[in-house]
């Protein structure tokens, strides 16, 4: 029994929402989910987003740009804080994705090196993390 190990929390990658549909428009869904055309609502949900993404695409592209913005999955560990800390840097989070914070990070280590996070999708952090820089996330 002393070779048992514990594994880590499995993250989730994706964010769950919620909506409000009006009951003619689930009813169409809910038609084509039945003809066949998509295997469940959040199948048909999740095409029609990524076609309006696809659709908007070059805006969405221009506006990360100008706000110099990082796209996809960006990790900060406990050695890129130190990193900074040691540099006297101060980070500025701007992510269009997920954004995650080691859950190693100490609050102390969080507060001295990072000055703001934008994050348009989810932050993933430890909630003691989050507590310690509630006032500089937007």
């Amino acid at each position: 029994m002393n070779n048992i190990h514990r594994l880590r929390d499995k993250v989730p990658d994706n964010e769950k929402i919620t909506i409000n549909l009006g009951y003619v428009d689930l009813g169409r869904i809910d038609l084509l989910v039945q003809e066949g055309f998509y295997s469940n609502r959040s199948d048909f949900i999740r095409t029609a987003i990524r076609n309006q993404l696809d659709i908007h695409g070059d805006a969405v592209t221009k506006s990360i740009e100008r706000h110099t913005m990082e796209l996809g999955l960006r990790d900060y560990t406990r050695a890129d804080l130190e990193a900074l800390r040691s540099a006297g840097e101060m980070l500025h989070v701007k992510v269009v994705g997920l954004a995650r914070i080691d859950p190693d990070v100490t609050p102390e280590l969080a507060l001295e090196t990072i000055g703001s996070i934008t994050v348009l999708g989810a932050l993933q952090a430890s909630r003691e993390v989050k507590k310690a820089l509630a006032d500089r996330i937007r």
